[in-house]
């Protein structure tokens, strides 16, 4: 298990998110989704698996204008699972930066399949 402080651990994420192409990046602040950095998945969540990251809303190519007034979506990022799952620092910032770029995909309708084709997942 390899530990970062909580700041680091944001800061990676962050980095994830600054990485993305100027588009993609608009595209999410235009979408009203929330990232949100957790310790643990709560039971519910994870289905008694090792959850490293979640997505829960509707994703962008299932919305439509008639929805109305939506809560923004979610992007959870689980602390304690990537920081179990990693065998190095580097590993650690490595696995970060997917699970974020997994969830993000989820938000634009990509199948987990599709996503693990990609090297996302």
């Amino acid at each position: 298990m390899i530990r970062i402080s909580r700041g680091e651990f944001d800061e990676a994420v962050d980095d994830a998110l600054d990485s993305l192409p100027e588009e993609i990046a608009r595209a999410i602040a235009e979408a009203n989704v929330a990232i949100l950095v957790e310790e643990e998945p709560d039971r519910a969540q994870s289905g008694g698996t090792e959850l490293l990251g979640l997505y829960e809303g509707i994703p962008l190519d299932q919305r439509s204008v008639f929805d109305g007034y939506a809560q923004p979506d979610r992007i959870f990022i689980f602390r304690g699972p990537l920081q179990r799952v990693a065998r190095s620092r580097d590993h650690l910032v490595q696995e970060i930066a997917v699970t974020v770029l997994h969830e993000l995909g989820h938000l634009f309708g990509i199948s987990d399949a599709r996503l693990h084709e990609l090297g996302w997942g």
